[in-house]
């Protein structure tokens, strides 16, 4: 694979910024999901507000919000971008065979010359990662899994939509 190919690799094989210079500003937007597992002793103190470290739910979103905005600061080479909206969903499942989840969604939109993929799966994982730290006094065992970006619209490469 030539460095052609790798848009952040320059000819002497070195990383940059891609420059996004020539490209259109169009509106663009991102979804993307994930989710805690855990026991359902565990949702069921998130749901009841039992948990010694506060609103798990409202800490956990807002913390979502704030690392997408963010995004820039925290992974490399991305753009920092005016980002016109964050959504972020947390939703308690319970899911059988004593396994219970908190289902993590967020939509990120943008208008500008790159899109917000990154500030999408930034925004999810950062919210688990909130969940986790929030609820690992009461249960370690919890993982985090399945964060994937589920959509995505505008730009030169046009709209996805994950099977």
């Amino acid at each position: 694979m030539t460095s052609d190919a790798l848009s952040h690799i320059d000819e002497h094989g070195n990383a940059r910024m891609v420059d996004v210079s020539d490209k259109d500003v169009t509106q663009r937007e991102a979804t993307a999901r994930g989710r805690v597992l855990m026991k359902p002793d565990t949702l069921a103190l998130i749901v009841q507000g039992q948990m010694p470290k506060g609103d798990v739910l409202a800490t956990a979103r807002i913390a979502g919000i704030m690392a997408a905005k963010r995004t820039h600061e925290l992974i490399p080479l991305c753009h920092p971008l005016p980002i016109s909206g964050v959504e972020v969903h947390l939703r308690p499942v319970e899911m059988g065979y004593a396994r219970a989840a908190i289902e993590i969604e967020a939509t990120v939109r943008v208008t500008s010359r790159t899109g917000v993929e990154m500030e999408a799966l930034t925004a999810v994982s950062v919210a688990a990662l909130t969940v986790y730290d929030m609820c690992k006094a009461v249960e370690r065992g919890m993982s985090i899994e399945d964060v994937r970006l589920t959509a995505k619209s505008g730009g030169r490469s046009g709209d996805y939509v994950a099977p």
